[in-house]
């Protein structure tokens, strides 16, 4: 019982994890997205928004790594296949060949949306289960994507 070691109880701790991997596959198809768009970007907003999104992917990159590392903490195998990522995502691949760039700028608007409200769920769970650990991270998580969301936003003069 990994998870009565970091003084949680295992019956607590299961959701936690299902839902810990669930997070871990949308930010994997998330940060795919985000490289494609980064690779894909043209136009007048290219010098913008390339050096944008590769601070996002390498914010999804490194949150990534963080969600396995505390999926083994609480005692789990994180998902590692792209089977497991693609099944379970709510987010959806897109194709980023030839999207304009505000389309782009909203489809990552989008995945954030979907992100921060699947990690509000989770920080319920975490706080029922008084897992602090899992919900300081998630909140952390969170609170990136909401100042991000608001300068994409921004940049596309959405309300």
């Amino acid at each position: 019982m990994e998870a009565e070691k970091i003084s949680l109880e295992e019956r607590k701790v299961k959701p936690i994890v299902d839902m810990l991997n669930d997070l871990l596959a949308n930010y994997h198809i998330h940060y795919q997205k985000l490289r494609g768009c980064h690779w894909n970007i043209k136009g007048r907003s290219f010098f913008t928004l390339h050096a944008k999104f590769e601070e996002l992917y390498t914010e999804a990159l490194t949150t990534i790594d963080e969600l396995a590392e505390r999926i083994l903490t609480l005692g789990k195998p994180p998902y590692s296949t792209f089977a497991d990522y693609i099944n379970t995502s709510t987010i959806k691949e897109v194709n980023t060949i030839g999207m304009p760039d505000t389309d782009m700028v909203k489809a990552i608007i989008d995945d954030m949306a979907a992100l921060i409200e699947h990690e509000r769920e989770i920080l319920d769970v975490t706080a029922e289960a008084g897992d602090d650990g899992t919900n300081d991270m998630v909140n952390r998580f969170m609170q990136f994507k909401e100042k991000n969301t608001w300068m994409l936003r921004s940049f596309v003069n959405e309300d």
